[in-house]
């Protein structure tokens, strides 16, 4: 292995060369790859709610509506002509208002109270857009200016838009934040001015390479887009500074630089590649959710950790070897002062913590599993941002409202005219338009107008238009979607598609939910078979992984103790994120540990492991702790808010979990974690 180093050293401008190169390239490529605003995008390919989608964009002309406008003080004439500019907005595929239910013509006090209820109350209107895939942007931004300043507009299309909009100036700005923090952290944990920018280059160079390879998943989402590189880089930290504080061990005692910098690759590769494979194992069991936004954020981040561990491990070598001079003339006394304090303070208290701990893993378990969760995108905006203020204006006039398609076979009027009857009795079913309720079972079809039955109906199906005044997602919207299927399978078993957003937040529900335990169960098996393979005993990645899933437990049993809902894909990630992200300072402190002990007594072991570990682990989940938490207060998209705060406060978890308590987990099973090999001279031991 030495020899290999030596050998990549050896050709260092080549090396650093080509990786410029390659950063290069992939700052090119990196506003080329698309990013994908909506979830539901992500459901699998063969849930029920996709399936309907794909045959309703097959036979049907536009989509299914996914906007509310609202405009004030409006009479009819002036909304039919708001509706009719509405329609020639570029990326608006329909527009459904009062006129395509009854005769406008006729008198407002004779038309039917409920159906008038739903379009036109006291001088305003509500029209239901549909928004296309692409331009949606410019189109919303072309719907508000239609509205005007009194209006609103709240909607899938539109949450769309304002996440597009809103997230890129909030990515930049944590950026911003997160490196500068970085740099401070860095100067402080380091001897020379120079190598905080040196890391940190290396760390850009691979966040670039990454960032323009995504290009070859087609797309990204825009949880991977928000994250991912950010993400990369706090991971990613310790893996150049674990080889900083190897290479000036190795250096102390050796005149030949360059062969100084192969010894410290030789002997940190095995920790940092273990601490990198845990983290990317950790990653890639997102790739096994159904729910396909765990792949694209899993892979890009499995990706993004394996380009760092080559740059930390052949690019950064060659590079501070080649800055060696100037770094060696900005060259300080330590910053930081030693944690040998800290060490014996650890000595002291670690039994009592790790008995505390222990005692906590239940109920954490427990607590993290009885949350409160909240599964699509209805609530991804706060109530203080444009979007919620928005949402809570028309429902403050109109109430709750949210629009289904339903397809079913043939044109056999007489059963669709008996389902929409059954249908139109369900609770919060507010209003059905189809062929049977527009112009009557009885009426021909041909003496419908063909561009009004080409809406309604195709060679193959026919189309309903159900209205229902329930939210976007919760049990009653849950519950009315099981009983409209349960009423169209009663009249065409097998043969009906149901869309809707309510339609695929359930089954995004369904989905996610049946993620769960495998994800979990395979990022643990993973991160347990490597610790295993590596660790070359049955104990420590027993005591590893349950200190890690212990902090994770604490972690997400705060929501449950503090009685807030959680996005479940939250939830799901976090989980696998948390484990990958943060076992690497748990393998760094134990092969220290066991490094340490085979010297010391058991007690000595554990005041200079912390001691040596302290600065390396502290830099690193510093970094991360802060860069969630940014996420967290930054983002006005509440998802990612929300992953960053459990990002942010799990880390501070795991750090405590890893230099509070593991250290006493250690002593205490030292003989299982030394095995049968004992040094002679340490045998007698003194209590803590």
């Amino acid at each position: 292995m030495e020899r290999f180093y030596g050998a990549v050293v050896a050709r260092r401008k080549l090396v650093v060369t080509l990786f410029l190169l390659a950063a290069a390239a992939g700052l090119v490529l990196r506003p080329m790859v698309p990013v994908n605003y909506d979830i539901n995008d992500y459901l699998p390919a063969d849930s029920p709610s996709t399936v309907a989608i794909d045959v309703l964009e097959e036979q049907f002309d536009g989509g299914i509506p996914n906007a509310r406008v609202m405009v004030r003080d409006v009479t009819v004439p002036e909304a039919l002509q708001i509706k009719q500019r509405l329609a020639e907005v570029p990326g608006v595929l329909g527009v459904t208002w009062l006129d395509d239910s009854v005769d406008v013509t006729t008198p407002l006090a004779a038309m039917d109270q409920d159906v008038l209820d739903s379009y036109y109350r006291d001088g305003t209107a509500l029209f239901t857009v549909t928004v296309a895939d692409e331009g949606y942007v410019e189109a919303v931004a072309a719907i508000r200016d239609i509205a005007g300043e009194d209006g609103a507009a709240s909607g899938g299309g539109i949450s769309k838009a304002d996440s597009a909009e809103g997230t890129m100036d909030e990515v930049r700005l944590i950026g911003v934040f997160g490196v500068s923090f970085a740099l401070v952290v860095l100067a402080l944990t380091t001897t020379s001015w120079l190598e905080p920018v040196l890391v940190l280059i290396g760390l850009g160079v691979a966040v670039f390479i990454n960032a323009g390879s995504n290009l070859i998943f087609g797309e990204i989402s825009f949880v991977t887009n928000a994250c991912g590189s950010i993400l990369q880089m706090a991971v990613s930290l310790d893996y150049s500074v674990f080889l900083l504080h190897r290479f000036d061990e190795c250096r102390a005692g050796q005149g030949d630089d360059a062969a100084a910098m192969a010894k410290a690759l030789s002997l940190s590769t095995g920790s940092i590649l273990s601490s990198g494979l845990t983290t990317v194992i950790g990653f890639l069991a997102l790739a096994l959710m159904r729910f396909r936004l765990g792949s694209d954020l899993g892979l890009a981040l499995a990706k993004g950790v394996a380009i760092s561990l080559i740059t930390a491990l052949i690019f950064v070598p060659c590079m501070l070897l080649l800055a060696l001079p100037l770094s060696d003339k900005l060259r300080h006394r330590p910053l930081m002062p030693g944690f040998g304090g800290m060490g014996r303070l650890v000595r002291r208290i670690t039994l009592p913590l790790a008995a505390a701990f222990i005692v906590a893993i239940v109920p954490a378990y427990l607590a993290s599993n009885a949350n409160q969760f909240t599964y699509g995108a209805s609530e991804m905006f706060s109530p203080e941002s444009r979007y919620g203020r928005d949402t809570a204006a028309i429902e403050e006039v109109f109430g709750r409202s949210d629009t289904y398609v339903l397809l079913v076979p043939g044109r056999d009027t007489a059963t669709q005219a008996e389902l929409s009857h059954e249908l139109g009795q369900l609770e919060h079913v507010t209003g059905i338009l189809s062929y049977v309720d527009l112009a009557g079972a009885e009426v021909p079809l041909e003496y419908l107008d063909s561009d009004d039955l080409a809406q309604l109906m195709s060679d193959e199906y026919s189309r309903m238009v159900l209205s229902v005044d329930v939210p976007y997602e919760g049990p009653s919207t849950f519950a009315l979607v099981e009983q409209i299927r349960a009423v169209a399978e009663k009249y065409y078993p097998g043969q009906y598609h149901l869309a809707g957003s309510g339609v695929s937040t359930y089954d995004l529900m369904d989905t996610v939910t049946a993620d769960l335990v495998k994800v979990n169960l395979v990022a643990i098996g993973a991160v347990f078979l490597v610790l295993l393979l590596t660790m070359r005993s049955l104990w420590l990645p027993v005591v590893l992984v349950l200190t890690i899933e212990t902090a994770i437990w604490l972690n997400l049993s705060v929501p449950y103790f503090s009685g807030s809902s959680i996005f479940y894909i939250t939830y799901l990630i976090i989980s696998a994120i948390q484990l990958g992200a943060t076992v690497d300072y748990a393998i760094l402190f134990t092969d220290r540990y066991r490094e340490n002990r085979r010297s010391a007594e058991r007690h000595q072991a554990v005041v200079k492991t912390v001691a040596d570990t302290a600065v390396s682990i502290l830099t690193s989940g510093s970094v991360l702790t802060v860069v969630g938490l940014l996420m967290g207060y930054i983002s006005s998209n509440q998802l990612l808010a929300q992953l960053g705060l459990l990002l942010g406060r799990g880390t501070i978890f795991s750090l405590g979990a890893v230099l509070l308590v593991l250290p006493g987990l250690l002593y205490v099973s030292d003989r299982l974690v030394m095995g049968r090999r004992r040094d002679a001279g340490i045998e007698k031991e003194e209590r803590i």
